[in-house]
């Protein structure tokens, strides 16, 4: 059967945003309002917020709801909220939530630190899907979950559940990704999870991509995207050619995604404040290195970043 091809129903090209803070570590909604027009104007086709980049766990419920609330107020564009939980109670009444603020969709992760079986994990996602009429995603992240979704969960959860409708996949697995393209309804959508595999699994079915580097290279990566639905191949892998040192630099053990990803906000002079514990503070050399990168792929810089600091 296969998946349908490029763009998908979201758009070809999502960006996983960041949730900007103040210099006091509150919420600040002005300043994801501009980036969130920043990233449309720059190649997003539509945003994806409280997820992995966007520091979900450490958003507090009434604040995503803020969020999702406002940025679907104020956009044209698809918002899909980040709604998972470790505590399936917990997804379910955040899901409903994003559904009453207005958003397009949901993303929801597989169930962290529980370690749940298939069976826990396709109970997790049933019970979620049956809270809201909108469209769910799967997020598919076992580096940071410590459990893979099973191809064959997911190929159940999307013949039986209508409103389960595609996939992050973050798995790492490009194999694993074309044998779910090749054998999902056609409805189904995969999304590319990791921007370094982004050109490997559209290759084998992927609709798009939800990126963290589309914050500082969405043209680029849009480019690509469109490239290749295109047919033009060459073109596409020119492009991902250049995006290389962005795949690398977006996350690292000494500097976990979202940290790279605000200190190239920052670069920008977008005023996106720092990350919350855990993650915390950036230190000095990482706001020279995005710069740095950022030059390197053409970006006109200001003279000094943007953006508080949290303790």
């Amino acid at each position: 059967m296969g998946i349908a091809q490029s763009p998908g129903r979201f758009g070809a090209v999502l960006t996983a945003m960041v949730t900007p803070f103040d210099s006091a570590g509150g919420l600040d909604v002005d300043a994801a309002v501009a980036l969130a027009r920043h990233l449309v104007s720059h190649g997003s086709d539509g945003l994806v917020l409280t997820g992995t980049t966007g520091e979900g766990p450490s958003v507090t419920d009434d604040e995503g709801f803020e969020l999702w609330r406002v940025l679907s107020r104020e956009l044209t564009v698809p918002v899909v909220a980040g709604t998972g939980s470790a505590d399936t109670n917990h997804a379910v009444e955040r899901t409903r939530r994003a559904e009453a603020a207005g958003v397009a969709g949901v993303l929801v992760v597989t169930p962290y630190y529980n370690r749940p079986s298939q069976a826990g994990i396709t109970g997790h996602f049933r019970a979620v899907a049956a809270a809201t009429s909108l469209p769910v995603l799967l997020y598919d992240i076992p580096v940071r979950t410590g459990r893979r979704i099973a191809t064959e969960t997911t190929l159940e959860l999307a013949a039986t559940v209508k409103n389960i409708i595609g996939v992050k996949d973050a798995s790492g697995d490009v194999p694993g990704a074309a044998r779910l393209a090749a054998r999902a309804p056609a409805s189904f959508e995969v999304y590319s999870g990791d921007d370094s595999l982004t050109l490997a699994l559209l290759a084998v079915g992927a609709v798009g991509t939800i990126s963290v580097e589309s914050h500082w290279a969405g043209d680029e990566l849009a480019q690509m995207v469109a490239a290749f639905a295109k047919g033009d191949v060459e073109g596409a892998t020119a492009l991902n050619a250049v995006l290389d040192e962005s795949h690398r630099f977006q996350s690292s053990e000494a500097w976990p995604n979202p940290l790279p990803a605000k200190a190239a906000c920052r670069a920008l002079g977008l005023p996106v404040g720092q990350c919350r514990l855990p993650m915390g503070v950036a230190p000095p050399e990482l706001d020279e290195t995005a710069r740095a990168v950022l030059s390197r792929l053409g970006r006109t810089l200001p003279s000094g970043g943007s953006g508080g600091s949290v303790g």
